[in-house]
């Protein structure tokens, strides 16, 4: 019931999640937010992807196994105070196939949308910024495995401070700016990174194009 009733705001819901996710380090300090409010931040993200999944079976399914093992993550480091690496490994496979998983379903249901109103706008926003974050958990991985992958990075391999890095590399690398203090040297970081880019500007230019034609051929019938 609750979920029917929220399902109408699902993208809002969701756009708001991940808005609190790039931009709450600007309130809470960066300590306590990368080793306490961030893996919150992400449970309830991907709480919020059930809303979006409610009409959806198999994909609420996954959502709900994803969300379980997020939080069983979660709570083994937190209650154990241990830095396996084999949970970070876990952790990041769980976050990319969430986010690439739900990014897919946004731009289904965006794509199939008959008209466009808020609810659309909210899910167009939503599909973007969650392309910058399945290239930040691609970011992650890749410098997990290879550390080194990234000059520019404050420090060597998955740190607390890479992690801000490489969240901040992913999105201006989405939109293309390229400041140049962030640079992939490695192969698989730079094929990474070019396959950020191009499905940025892909998104721009074929799903914003395709919502904002059915808008301007819903403004001109009415």
């Amino acid at each position: 019931m609750v979920l029917k009733k929220l399902y109408r705001y699902r993208f809002e819901l969701f756009f708001y999640s991940l808005v609190v996710i790039l931009f709450g380090s600007l309130i809470f300090p960066k300590n306590i937010i990368n080793t306490l409010i961030m893996p919150l931040l992400f449970v309830l993200n991907i709480a919020s992807g059930l809303v979006i999944f409610k009409k959806q079976k198999q994909q609420s399914v996954v959502v709900k196994v994803l969300l379980v093992l997020t939080i069983g993550v979660f709570l083994y480091r937190y209650f154990s105070n241990t830095d396996e690496r084999i949970l970070e490994y876990i952790r990041f496979f769980i976050y990319f196939l969430f986010y690439s998983l739900t990014t897919f379903g946004i731009i289904f249901q965006v794509w199939n949308a008959k008209q466009v109103d808020k609810t659309v706008i909210y899910g167009l926003m939503s599909g973007y910024i969650s392309l910058g974050l399945i290239g930040f958990f691609i970011f992650n991985c890749i410098e997990l495995i290879s550390p080194g992958s990234f000059n520019g990075l404050q420090e060597t391999g998955m740190t607390p401070n890479n992690i801000n890095d490489l969240m901040y590399y992913s999105f201006i690398t989405l939109m293309t700016i390229g400041y140049g203090d962030i640079i992939p040297v490695t192969d698989i970081a730079q094929k990474a990174s070019m396959f950020i880019a191009m499905a940025g500007q892909f998104y721009l230019v074929i799903i914003t194009a395709v919502v904002v034609e059915k808008y301007i051929r819903h403004s001109q019938k009415d």
